[in-house]
């Protein structure tokens, strides 16, 4: 059965995300958020059709050699690519208000600058 990892930039997204969730709505509120996602996240893992491609002209520097994916859950959008092992990497995790193209592009040049786009 596949799993799923965090690359270092969705890791620390998903830790944002409790935090600000938790300060706005309470500890519970933060949980099922966390939990929900993760569950969503495993239903990816199980089911490749509800996997959207990114297109590569978006955000994905041109010498990045990966297929990317994204899936959206309640307000934010999860984005991925397949390793090696069928596992997924979730490389970054943005909320539907934020400037996507711009913070996507951010976190997979990060990813790129550090090799990961190799595994």
């Amino acid at each position: 059965m596949a799993g799923y990892r965090f690359y270092p930039r969705a890791d620390a997204a998903q830790d944002r995300i409790w935090r600000d969730t938790l300060a706005e709505w309470g500890e519970a509120q933060a949980d099922t958020y966390i939990r929900g996602l993760h569950a969503h996240l495993q239903r990816l893992c199980d089911n490749r059709l509800i996997w959207r491609r990114l297109p590569q002209r978006l955000a994905v520097p041109a010498d990045v050699k990966l297929m990317a994916y994204f899936s959206r859950y309640e307000h934010h959008y999860v984005f991925f690519r397949e390793l090696g092992n069928g596992d997924l990497g979730v490389m970054s995790i943005l909320h539907e208000r934020m400037d996507m193209a711009v913070r996507l592009k951010e976190d997979l040049a990060a990813l790129h600058a550090k090799g990961k786009d190799q595994e």
